[in-house]
């Protein structure tokens, strides 16, 4: 097993700066007790610890140092029971200075890449699937934040009259993201003319990212040859507006029934909460996009992702890539109490597949 300082590329949503130093003994109980609430979903009392785990004290030494680190903010009593679960504080230090990462095991890489050996994946169908790998192998919920279109590079692109004034636009690229975008004109053309503006652009665009694309409409427009061919000039105006706009990222979730399986979601207005983030998304989004800025595995527990529809919740993502860089992200969203040490490698071994398989795509 490695531990999360040995794990490649792992990084977390926050650092906690510890303010108390916890000796051997404090640590080794922490972990105990958090290791126990995560298999059983129940408050985990002393005698519980002593019994389950050869740590060489009583249950009374084991209660006098519970009740330090509840002082302290890494435990809490839920109700009246004896027992204790950790609080977001306590899973913070766990996975900064505790945990023990294991490694994915053959038979789940093996699982993990037999959902890729179709050929002739589009890219949509490879993150759907890693969303569902994700969720049937963690048991909870699997999101995927497909790449925007800016970070795509551009193929081709397609008019296609449909009536007055009324256009079709077909962009696509070359990972085979297509985009349908309806384009009112303010004066009519016909079809001969549109294929003459869709050839003039794919010769000009071809093989551009879709911000360089931006830059090449803007460069040519600013050419003296624009003002002598009025078909020239409305083919940049229109292909400038259709790439101004950036859509909203979209974001696949697989196995949302998942996580409400677990008993933290009993509570009916917790499960309403994260059954509206998943219906909404846009802050789901934002969280994924944010989760872009570092590389590696990254861990946001509870409080520490700002989004209190998934509050009680924990988020594993990693980034991933193709030639152009990192271009998305994807993970796992399942209750505080998950099962870290196996959801990590997971995660990461996904992504470094998703990437794999996107770096030698040829389209």
């Amino acid at each position: 097993m490695l531990t999360t300082a040995g794990f490649s590329g792992l990084f977390f949503g926050a650092t906690f700066m510890l303010g108390e130093e916890l000796n051997e003994r404090s640590r080794r109980i922490l972990e105990a007790l958090i290791e126990d609430h995560i298999e059983s979903a129940e408050p985990v009392g002393s005698r519980t610890i002593t019994r389950r785990h050869q740590l060489g004290v009583s249950p009374a030494t084991v209660r006098n140092v519970m009740a330090d680190l509840e002082e302290m903010g890494y435990i809490c009593a839920p109700h009246t029971s004896a027992g204790r679960i950790p609080t977001e504080k306590g899973y913070r230090f766990y996975i900064d200075s505790l945990l023990q990462v294991r490694q994915l095991s053959q038979a789940d890489q093996q699982r993990i890449e037999q959902h890729y050996r179709l050929k002739g994946m589009r890219v949509e169908e490879v993150l759907r699937e890693a969303g569902k790998v994700l969720s049937s192998i963690s048991h909870y919920t699997g999101l995927v934040l497909a790449p925007r279109f800016t970070s795509t590079v551009f193929r081709h692109i397609e008019f296609i009259r449909l009536s007055s004034g009324r256009v079709l636009a077909i962009l696509v690229t070359r990972s085979g993201t297509v985009q349908n975008r309806l384009v009112e004109l303010e004066e009519d053309l016909r079809q001969g003319e549109l294929e003459q503006m869709t050839n003039y652009l794919n010769r000009t665009l071809t093989g551009l990212t879709i911000q360089e694309v931006r830059a090449r409409i803007l460069q040519e427009m600013a050419e003296e040859k624009a003002l002598y061919s009025s078909l020239l000039t409305q083919a940049l105006q229109l292909s400038r507006q259709l790439f101004q706009d950036e859509a909203a990222g979209e974001v696949f979730i697989e196995g949302a029934a998942n996580i409400f399986e677990q008993p933290e979601f009993a509570d009916l207005e917790r499960m309403k909460r994260l059954f509206r983030a998943f219906e909404q998304k846009s802050r789901l989004v934002a969280l994924l996009d944010k989760s872009q800025q570092a590389e590696g595995v990254q861990i946001f527990i509870g409080a520490e992702s700002e989004y209190s529809e998934i509050e009680g919740c924990s988020l594993v993502t990693a980034s991933y890539s193709n030639r152009l860089g990192t271009i998305g992200t994807l993970g796992v969203i399942g209750p505080t109490r998950m099962p870290y040490s196996l959801v990590i490698p997971i995660v990461d071994y996904t992504a470094r597949l998703v990437s794999k398989l996107l770096e030698t795509d040829n389209r």
